[in-house]
């Protein structure tokens, strides 16, 4: 079915892309940059455009062009978004993407059309396993890896049972998931809510309480983990059952979570000390450019996004027609990464090390994130296997 599945695309290629290499770079990229969560989107963009900055605006000798569109965080208007890009735009390469169900419902247009993608973030099952494609890299990770990472840390501090809650979506139940396939305890409970319009969360976390559980792992990102976060602390929990947890807490939520954060471990393949040269740079280059801002690590993916586009499109000269030949330049990965080390698996996931994460109050006095140690080094996946590509 795969193999059919590639075929249609290269059926679809005369028709969806253009004929000849342009005088200009065209990327587009697919993020939220309304509503409660575009603080993500905005931070993506952000981070993408310092990248470029670095470039020089220019790849392979050539300007280039981005074209930012709004999903407004809904999967029909992404593919369309998508579709709009690609057919009418022509783009030469699509990124971004927050959302695994946004991601799901563009992934086909993307295929069909032989579009270089590169998600910035979302990493849904599928995308590592049997949906995997040549034409579609993530600078981020698979779903599952990060909890999978706090379920090994809830290990090690001796944890033996716990309650679970995330948002009903396919990252949601990845994450869930990803917990439950390392944690050795026993689960108490499991909770999904709706997504992403539920911000309450007093019924689930009583749920919690009544459990019996000795500890909670939830995964919210952006304005929900903020709500989450305050209601949790307000309830009275922080000093009954211990929080841990994935994507709930980073440099865009911090503002508003304040000192709830204190004392909630959180598991990441980036954080903003990691000590090789190019993250320095990353990190100060930002918070000069984007006064009164930190960089998260949606943005730190983002930078290594076009940074891994670059690779492609000087390894072709700026010919982007070649696709055999930016794909191969790609999957060596040889550009350099603010995490260090960075390599792909064969379904095109970064093979890279996990780490626990905890929240500090930095020389400045101001709330940031401070790497504690490697939980996991070299992680690989655990969805590879699935994928046809060898």
């Amino acid at each position: 079915m795969r193999t059919a599945f590639w075929l249609a695309g290269a059926a679809a290629l005369a028709l969806a892309s253009p004929a000849f290499a342009g005088d200009t770079i065209k990327i587009g990229f697919v993020s939220t940059f309304s509503g409660p969560t575009a603080v993500i989107g905005n931070d993506m963009r952000n981070s993408f455009e310092l990248a470029l900055d670095h470039l020089g605006r220019k790849m392979g000798g050539k300007p280039v062009e981005v074209i930012y569109e709004d999903d407004g965080q809904k999967p029909d208007i992404g593919k369309q978004k998508t579709e709009k890009l690609i057919q009418s735009d022509k783009v030469d390469f699509i990124a971004g993407y927050i959302w695994s169900n946004v991601l799901l419902a563009s992934l086909k247009t993307v295929v069909d059309s032989q579009t270089m993608m590169v998600s910035a973030n979302a990493g849904p099952s599928q995308l590592a396993g049997q949906l995997c494609s040549p034409y579609v890299f993530s600078t981020s990770w698979q779903n599952d890896q990060t909890p999978q990472a706090m379920g090994l840390y809830m290990n090690q501090k001796g944890i033996k049972n716990v309650f679970l809650i995330g948002p009903n979506y396919a990252a949601g139940k990845d994450m869930l998931a990803g917990v439950k396939s390392t944690f050795k305890g026993e689960v108490k409970g499991e909770e999904y809510t709706v997504w992403p319009s539920q911000l309450d969360f007093s019924a689930e976390l009583s749920k919690a309480r009544a459990s019996g559980a000795e500890a909670i792992f939830v995964f919210y990102p952006g304005a929900a983990g903020v709500q989450f976060l305050n209601q949790y602390t307000q309830a009275g929990l922080k000093q009954q059952m211990p929080l841990y947890t994935a994507f709930t807490i980073d440099e865009t939520t911090l503002p508003l979570q304040k000192e709830n954060a204190f004392g909630v471990p959180g598991a990441q393949q980036w954080v903003n000390d990691l000590p090789n040269e190019e993250n320095k740079r990353y990190v100060a280059d930002y918070r000069k450019k984007y006064t009164g801002l930190r960089p998260s690590f949606y943005g730190a993916q983002s930078y290594d996004a076009a940074q891994l586009i670059n690779s492609a499109v000087v390894a072709v000269n700026g010919d982007t027609s070649k696709k055999d030949a930016m794909k191969a330049a790609m999957e060596k990965a040889t550009f350099k990464s603010v995490r260090g080390a960075f390599k792909f698996g064969n379904n095109h996931i970064p093979i890279q090390n996990f780490y626990l994460q905890d929240v500090v109050k930095d020389a400045e006095g101001q709330l940031s994130l401070k790497t504690v140690a490697t939980i996991v080094e070299n992680d690989q996946d655990r969805f590879a296997d699935k994928c046809p590509m060898k």
